[in-house]
């Protein structure tokens, strides 16, 4: 199944709708989120040239209709536009 790669940004609005939509237990534990919400997060860096790290969230899903279901419920939040 494929990644869905995000930016710390696009992360952080995405967790606060979360937040809002589902109760701490969703959020706070990866059995229980990948359970409710179909993907687990996983939190990636790398070294970048102008000497910083780079950081970028994976969301891995384990189902295609629940990553179908979760672009069609939150794309909005994560849309760069």
């Amino acid at each position: 199944m494929k990644s869905l790669q995000l930016t710390t940004k696009q992360w952080a609005k995405l967790r606060e709708q979360i937040k809002e939509d589902y109760p701490p237990s969703v959020y706070l534990l990866r059995a229980k989120m990948r359970s409710v919400l179909g993907f687990t997060n996983r939190e990636h860096r790398e070294w970048s040239d102008d000497g910083y790290y780079k950081y970028t969230m994976y969301l891995d899903f384990f189902n295609e209709a629940q990553k179908t279901f979760f672009l069609l419920k939150y794309g909005e939040y994560i849309d760069e536009h």
